[in-house]
């Protein structure tokens, strides 16, 4: 399904595909992980896809291992469903510091190539073909007040005890180690608030000048701290595409519609 240009309003997204991909290796010894085929695509043009056709413009990437790969492949104008559809800047950690920044320390060097006070956030190696970016959400989070909304799903097997918990009225909650509270999984699909990287919730420097590596959860569970999370699960499909097993399971089932 195609959105119409009236969805210009839609903010940029980060896609984030620096990762050296560890548990995929040997896979991912001589291919990045966001390259890997799922169901005849490449993994990350199943979300450049989704954001295209719902009406966003334009999209950072942010790449470390096998960077150039990525970039050379997509190039700044991807051919999606035969036809240009938006834009790709991308955030070389690799070839600039020689490594991966992490979550946080990433997103943090890409905000001065975003620009906005609000954007779309997904992991590149996560497969959602049912997920909608959708831009009636966008609105609705930059009219309020969170810094994050985050989209949670029922927890995987690898990860049983799940990441935040959520309230009845949409927070997303850090909860205590001990708390008997349900937990659910963060699905790496998010919308963010530029002030969640400046202080008092981060301590990096704009644009991330010295490549300073950081994880994105302690800056979450800082805000959720404060009731500035809003959160919201998500049922459709939905696959951390993290091992070989994984990722060949995805490509035994029946091709997803896109």
């Amino acid at each position: 399904m195609h959105y119409s240009a009236a969805m210009h309003t839609q903010p940029p997204a980060l896609l984030l595909a620096a990762g050296r991909g560890e548990r995929m290796r040997p896979l991912t010894d001589h291919t990045p992980k966001p390259l890997l085929q799922v169901q005849g695509r490449p993994l990350l043009e199943w979300h450049l896809q989704a954001l295209a056709d719902a009406g966003v413009a334009r999209v950072v990437v942010n790449t470390a291992w096998l960077g150039e790969q990525i970039s050379s492949h997509f190039g700044p104008r991807p051919l999606l469903g035969g036809r240009e559809q938006l834009s790709i800047s991308y955030s070389h950690e690799g070839r600039d510091f020689g490594r991966a920044l992490e979550t946080a320390g990433g997103i943090a060097r890409a905000l001065p190539l975003l620009g906005g006070a609000v954007f779309w956030l997904a992991a590149g190696d996560v497969f959602a073909p049912d997920f909608r970016f959708d831009p009636e959400a966008a609105r609705r989070f930059a009219a309020g007040d969170a810094l994050a909304h985050l989209w949670l799903v029922e927890n995987p097997a690898h990860n049983p005890r799940g990441d935040f918990g959520l309230s009845a009225d949409g927070r997303a909650l850090n909860l205590p180690a001990d708390s008997a509270a349900p937990r659910h999984t963060y699905s790496t699909i998010a919308l963010l608030r530029v002030e969640l990287f400046a202080a008092p919730w981060c301590d990096i420097p704009a644009g991330n000048p010295e490549g300073l590596a950081a994880p994105l959860a302690p800056l979450l569970r800082r805000a959720m701290d404060a009731g500035r999370v809003t959160g919201e699960l998500y049922r459709g499909r939905w696959t951390d595409v993290g091992t070989p097993g994984r990722l060949a399971a995805l490509n035994a089932t029946a091709p997803s519609q896109g």
